[in-house]
This record gives structure tokens, sequence and C-alpha cells, in this order.
């Protein structure tokens, strides 16, 4: 049986025999195309090829492409783990033809590999061709039906529709009609019964489609009009994983040696056995299924360089992360981190495809581990927060329901389950209802209309100019106008410029277009589909005429002073920390730099003064920088440039040094002519971002020297108020300590101040029934005077409830304390009690069952605040 690297490495030899360039896979985030945050298709990255927007670098390319779809059209997260087939993560193989060969060669290579290589049973093989669309004005694909007869008969080639037959990438972009291969994996027996070609479609797990060709000639417009595109082209899908399902002689995705030892690690881990069952109430298989799928995405993005975070594509990494946890905390009764230690596993499977993996373990490891860790303490807390919850009539209410899920992040299904087991239900309609309204205030927020490109010129090869010069003469390529959030802007592309597009972490230039004697300003430049776009708030009045682009000179002069300490202090960093510091996201700008790295403990401060020395002595060297540009990839990964995960290389590189022991890295940015014009370094914060990952924040030049002036004012000002001692440091840990002691008095007093008021302050409690009531108010203040009173009177009273306000610098504060007999007993609650009656002093607060507290702005409510706390006693006291 071939394993699956076996099946990979034929799919990519035998299109290498027909002379087929092969290519690394694009980094599964995606960049430059704001239409799509993740690869999700092979043909995502050579999108710009089928544009026109660039030439590719041969006519026929092959690849594995890392895919993943968990967002957008293509979304398959919450069907992960239920089936034998869905997956987030997956391969997708193929191979492609940019105006080169077409549908005759793309079905007699699709066929000898299927039949011939991988030695697939032909009469287990169906294909199905376009029918074509009326409303599209495509007639059907009758090229393809006569090609296809040279291999299958009549009776297996089957026409279909629109839905099954006409591939597109999103709602605009390249598209065509497509001829699927299916295969009918059932057993014998089964097969003798029912015709595999009426399940073709029709969503059997065992009739499956396995390779996608795909006739690319439009291009969908945003108003839905079909343009052929200049060229037609091939582009063709092939999904590794059920490829080697059909291969390997398995009925599902999941027993393929692509997850098989993942799934046996966590059998092991979790101490169940994976049964293969597919019933929707199978949890624990379901689970391991969703681990061992989700840990392969999670792991694959984040070697690419996007770490998890609260929104855009670090958000889908948390959510999938987050997903994985919870199905090994509900089901297989694993309650600390666990899916980081597959990591080993998955980096050597692949470590000849995507051997980034490996590189990173580490920090995959540290990054996941961290991420599990912090969900756990989610989960706990959530489970904390639930048991506050005051539920009426056996129904936990949708409002609720959201807020464990929005504010705290708690899972709802988790939040159902909870319920089911003390015999509640929850209003799944009021938490749609409440889920709804947010994504409707979050899409009004999103919204985008993008009209079409206006074309001028055609030329589509955009020259930059921008490393030597500073203004350009130049013609408008195309425009169009862009709505969001009801602002009006433009995009124009130039066919030459010298604005440099934001990428690798360096902003976009800013400055303005000249069209005669009008002056437009720009004010940002972006890269989309490898187009230099310039964002205009108006167009000129005669967009035709020549313009001059010209840069803010100033600001990028400060940008490329951030750039290139970027490359020092990365370089400095490795020095001091050591090789295994690797880029993990930067930002420069004009007024700050900041460099993100891997690194597992918080620098010392010696090793950030070591760092800056190390930086600040480069730059005193005036080292020039040297500049290379055109160096084949090769070559320059020979030559021992730094290179970074999760960035697209093209066939040659330009790369920066700056001095030939220290820093060479492949690079696109601006950069200074020598590091002296940079003139000072200063590391102004350093802190955690993630697991594994530290960032420092830094000024350059005026701005440095700007900040060590205002230090050292601050200092002075300082030594001046403590009458300027010999030893700053000494006399300030003083100061400190006589504080401290200071407080303890205090507190001291505070305990006092609440024993001498125990006396008085017991007279005025009352019985609510078994309850001991004590509502008023009091110059006790201090949590610790409080926690003393209550602790006292507990002796004396048994079941207390302590309602206590006071004021503080004319603020109104409540305090709610009982005993946890109370709590257990009568289902009472301080933190729900100080919920309901912090609205009487216009404020909020929260706390514990036995102990919480509330702050507010009016003074005057505190009698009404302690008159509903004692009203919900007494009703809680009726209850029992």
């Amino acid at each position: 049986m071939m394993t699956v690297k076996e099946i990979r490495q034929k799919f990519l030899d035998f299109f290498e025999s027909k002379e087929h360039k092969i290519v690394p896979s694009a980094p599964i985030v995606n960049q430059n195309d704001p239409t799509l945050m993740f690869m999700n298709s092979g043909m995502a990255q050579f999108k710009d090829y089928f544009l026109g927007n660039e030439t590719p670098s041969a006519a026929r390319i092959a690849d594995t492409q890392k895919c993943l779809r968990v967002s957008g059209k293509h979304n398959d997260l919450e069907d992960v783990g239920r089936d034998s087939y869905h997956q987030t993560m997956f391969e997708m193989l193929g191979n492609w033809s940019f105006g080169d060969y077409f549908k005759e060669e793309a079905i007699a290579w699709a066929w000898e590999l299927l039949t011939e290589v991988y030695k697939m049973d032909k009469d287990r093989l169906y294909v199905t061709i376009f029918e074509g669309d009326k409303e599209d004005g495509v007639e059907a694909d009758e090229e393809a039906f006569e090609l296809w007869q040279k291999w299958v008969s009549k009776d297996r080639i089957i026409r279909a529709g629109k839905k099954d037959n006409f591939w597109e990438m999103g709602a605009q972009g390249p598209c065509g009609p497509c001829s699927e291969i299916h295969i009918d994996i059932r057993s014998d027996e089964d097969r003798a019964k029912v015709d595999g070609k009426s399940l073709v479609n029709e969503d059997h797990p065992l009739v499956i489609e396995i390779w996608n060709l795909v006739f690319m000639q439009f291009n969908r417009m945003a108003d839905g009009s079909l343009v052929p595109l200049a060229n037609k082209c091939i582009d063709t899908g092939m999904g590794l994983e059920r490829l080697c399902m059909a291969l390997q002689g398995k009925t599902s995705n999941y027993d393929t040696d692509a997850f098989s030892p993942l799934i046996q690690l966590i059998e092991k881990e979790s101490e169940i056995k994976y049964t293969n069952s597919y019933d929707k109430n199978a949890y624990t298989d379901i689970a391991m299924r969703v681990i061992a799928d989700h840990v392969r995405a999670v792991a694959l993005v984040i070697a690419d360089g996007q770490r998890p975070d609260n929104t855009g594509a670090g958000y889908v990494v948390r959510r999938v992360l987050r997903r994985a946890v919870r199905y090994y905390y509900s089901f297989l009764n694993i309650q600390k981190p666990f899916i980081y230690q597959l990591i080993p596993t998955l980096s050597e499977s692949f470590a000849e495809v995507f051997p980034e993996v490996k590189a990173q373990q580490k920090m995959l490891m540290d990054t996941i581990k961290g991420e599990e860790a912090a969900f756990l303490r989610t989960l706990e807390r959530g489970l904390k927060l639930f048991a506050d919850l005051e539920v009426k009539n056996k129904e936990v209410s949708g409002q609720d329901a959201f807020v464990l899920f929005d504010t705290f992040g708690f899972p709802f299904d988790l939040t159902c389950l909870l319920a089911e087991e003390k015999g509640w239900t929850v209003d799944e309609k009021g938490f749609e209802a409440a889920l709804a309204e947010q994504r409707k205030r979050s899409q009004k927020d999103a919204q985008k209309d993008v009209s079409d490109w206006e074309e001028i010129l055609d030329n589509p090869n955009v020259e930059f100019v921008g490393y030597t010069e500073h203004k350009a003469e130049a013609k408008v390529v195309k425009y169009r106008k862009v709505v969001a959030k009801g602002k009006e802007q433009y995009q124009i592309v130039l066919n030459k410029t010298p604005f440099y597009a934001e990428a690798g972490g360096q902003v976009g230039d800013t400055g303005l277009l000249w069209f005669g004697e009008e002056k437009i300003p720009v004010i940002d430049t972006k890269k989309e589909n490898n187009l230099i776009v310039h964002w205009v708030k108006k167009l000129p009045q005669n967009i035709e005429q020549n313009v001059v682009a010209e840069i803010n000179r100033t600001k990028r002069q400060l940008t490329e002073k951030n750039h290139s300490v970027a490359h020092l202090a990365h370089a400095a960093l490795r020095q001091v920390l050591g090789t295994h510091v690797q880029q993990k996201g930067s930002f420069v700008s004009s007024d700050k730099m900041r460099f993100d790295f891997s690194h597992s403990s918080k620098m010392t401060e010696e090793q950030i003064r070591e760092v800056e020395e190390i930086v600040n002595a480069k730059i005193r060297a005036n080292i020039p920088l040297r500049e290379q540009q055109n160096v084949p990839i090769d070559e320059a990964r020979e030559s021992g440039a730094m290179m970074l995960f999760g960035e697209k290389y093209g066939d040659a590189v330009r790369i920066i040094t700056f001095g030939e022991d220290f820093s060479k890295e492949l690079c696109g940015g601006c950069h200074v002519k020598a590091t002296g014009e940079i003139g000072l370094f200063k590391i102004v914060a350093e802190t955690s971002i993630a697991s594994g990952i530290r960032r420092i924040e830094a000024l350059t030049g005026a701005e440095a020297m700007g900040y060590v002036q205002d230090e050292l004012q601050q200092l002075a000002a300082v030594r001046a108020t403590l009458k300027n001692p010999k030893d700053l440091t000494k006399a300030l840990q003083d100061l400190l300590d006589a504080n401290k002691k200071l407080n303890k008095e205090l507190d001291k007093m505070a305990v006092l101040e609440a024993q001498l008021a125990k006396d008085q302050l017991k007279q005025s409690v009352v019985k609510i029934g078994d309850l001991h009531f004590l509502g008023t108010t009091s110059n006790i203040t201090s949590k610790d005077g409080i926690k003393q009173l209550n602790n006292s009177l507990s002796q004396e009273f048994e079941n207390l409830v302590l309602v206590l306000g006071g004021t503080n610098k004319g603020k109104a504060l409540l305090t709610v304390a009982m005993d946890k007999q109370v709590v257990d007993n009568y289902g009472l609650s301080a933190g729900n009690i100080i919920k309901a009656v912090s609205k009487e002093i216009q404020g909020g607060g929260g706390g514990q069952p036995v102990f919480a507290t509330a702050g507010g702005k009016n003074p005057d409510g505190l009698e009404k605040a302690i008159a509903l706390a004692k009203q919900l006693i007494e009703d809680a006291a009726q209850v029992k």
C-alpha cells in the first residue's frame, strides 16, 4: 500500500515528466489579496497569472498547496469530525497551464495518472461535464464531452449544472466550467445493488469526487457578468487526503496515514479506544477526528507567521484551536494542555513537503500550549460563571448564554451540555437572535462595495522605481471606486510609481499625484493581487493626462531608518539570545519600529542593554548598504541570507546586507544608504504577545533622542523631589519601605475600627426566617475592615448576610457578604445581589458568591440599594 508521502511524490514526478515546473506551496495565510483570508484552493496563489497582472515563471506548473477552509464561502469547520471526509486543512495537488495546453491534455493526463500510475479500477470511475447555464449565457461543454469519450464510455459521462460544474473562487475573479472525476469505493456487493452513476454528486460518502479539472476562461465582474480571460488556462485540484483514502482502500480520510498516527497518540493520551464510528452521538470518535484535523490547520497557519489573536486571521486560528480543546475537555476527559504534544509527530509527517513545521517545532509547541492553557482557564471561569447564573423556570436565557459566549469565550454547546445535566434548557432562539444582531453590526461595519476596474491603458506591468527615485512621471493604467462604511474612496494604478505599497511590515507611502496643476493627495499605498494601488479620496478632472507621482520624502526617510534598524535588531537579538530567534512579525513606520520574535522568556535588562549597544555600535560604524537585486532564490539560500517562514518568494529575490558577517536578509523594503543615517536606537518596551513570542518596540533618530531627554528630565525631577540624594535607588527603596509600613498600620486601624463598630452594628441585625440580615451604612470602607466585621458577626449570628454601604471621596460604595452555607442552602449569591442593587447607586460591580463589591456615583441611592437587597433576601427566605 502506498503511503501519503509516496502518493504525493508520484503526482509531482508525473507532472514533472510532462514538463511542468514543480513549485513550493504558497503560505497558507494569503497575502496581498483582500478578498481571501486563507488559501482555500490550489489556484489561489496563481490568481495574478489568470488576471494577467503577473507573468508566470513557467507556462506549466504543478504543486501541492496547503489549504484552509474555515471562513467565508468555503467553510467546512462545523462539519469536521462528524463525517469521513470534511477537513479544515488539506493538501490540494494541482497542475496548471497558463496559455499553454488546454482541455485535451488536461483530460488525457488526468486519466493516465489515475489509471496507469495509481492503477485505479476504471470501472469505478465516472466523470462529469458542465451542462451550460442560460442565465450566464454559457453553453454546454460539448468539447469536454467529446474528449472524454476517448477514455470512457458515454454512459459514464454525466452532465451537471452550475452548482457542481462551474468553478468560481469568490463573488469576483477567475472562473470557468469544470469536469470532475468521481470514484465509487463501495464494496462490490453494494455496487451490484445500486449503480454508482446514480450516486454521483449525491453526497454519498463512498462515491466521491477526487479530481476537478477547471477550464479557466472567464473573469467574473462586480456586476456578475462574465468576461473572457486573455489566455485560456487549466487549473486542476485533487485533495491529497481523499486520494489517499481511495488508493489505500479506506472508507474515511481519517483512516489514512495522513491522520492515523495522530489519532493513535490521542487514543494513548485519553486512554479511550477509537472505534471509527460516525454515529452522531459517537462523541469520543468525533473529538479525536476534530483534534487530528485541527492540529494540522493550527500548526501550518502559525508556522506561516499568523499567531492566534482576537481579530482577522488570528481569530480564526484561535477559534479552530479552541474548538479542539473544547472537544478533548468535554469528551476525552483531558483537562490539561495536550494538542501541543502532537506537533513532533506532525512535523515528521510534513518534513519533506512543509519543512517550516519541523524548523519551528519548539515555537509551535510553546505557542499552542500557551493557547490551550489560557482557554482551559476560560473554561474553568465559565463553569463558575454558569454556576452563578440566575435561572428562571429552569431555562438559561439566550442573553445569558450569549454573554458567556461573547464576553467570556464560553462555548454555547458547552452551556447547553451543562444545562442538560441540571435538567434545564437553554433559550437557543434568544441566543441565535443575539448572535445574529452582533453579526449584523459586524457586517455593517465591514461592508465594502468595490466597483470594476476602469481600464485606461492595456499595460498590466507596473514598474516600481521607489528604491532610487522619490518622484516619477507616469500614466494611469486603471482606477476604481471603493465605498466602505459610507466613505467613498478611489484606487489608482500607475504604470510607474515611486510609492512603496505596504508589505513586509513597512507601511505604505503617502504623497501627491500631480495631474498638471491639480494636486491629488495619496492617503495610503497597498498591494492588491501584486498591483501597487494608490488610495485617494477623489479623482482628478482629467485622469487620462500624464501624472507626476511624488512621495512624502520626509516620512519615507524616517521609515527607512526604522526598517533598517529592524534588520540590525534582528541580528543583534540572535547574537544575544541565540540563533533560535526568528522574526515573527514587524511594523515599521515613520515614528517607530516594532519587532516580534520567537523567544520563550522575558529579556533581562542586561540583554536589552546589550542589544542596544550592539545596534548603536553598528550605527556609529556607518556600515554602507549592500543591495543585490534579482538574485536566484537558490543562490540566495546558499549565501546564508535570512529567509522568513510564511513569506512567498519568487524565483529571483532581493538581498539587503549591512555587514557581510552581521545582517543579511531577503527583503523588498526601503532602507538607508548607510547605518549612520539612523542616528540612535533605543528600545522602549519589551513584552510578551503570545506563548513563545516576544515583542520589542523601539525608536530611532530624533524620536529616540527625544525619548532619552524626556527620561532624563523625569529622573532629574525625581532627584529634586527627594532632595538630590547621593544614592537615588536607596532613597526610593527607603520611601517604598516607609509607605509599606504605613499601609500595614492603616490595615491594623481598619481592623480595630471594625471591632469597635461591631457592638454598635450588631444591634441592627434582624431575623428573616432562618437568616440573619444586617443592612446599613457605615464609615468602614476598607475591604479588610469589612471582612473583619463580617467574620466577627458571623461567629455570633448563624446564616448571616451583610449589606454595607458607605462613601469615599464622594463616591458610593456597596459590599455584600454572606456565609457559604447561605449560598449552598438558599441559592443566594453576593455577586448576583450586587449586580441587581448597584443600579440604585448608578454603578456596577461583581465578585464571588460569598463576597462582592460595587461602586457608583450616586451616594443618595445607598438606602434604596440596601432595601432592595433586603427584599431579595426575604424572597429567598420565603422560597426556602
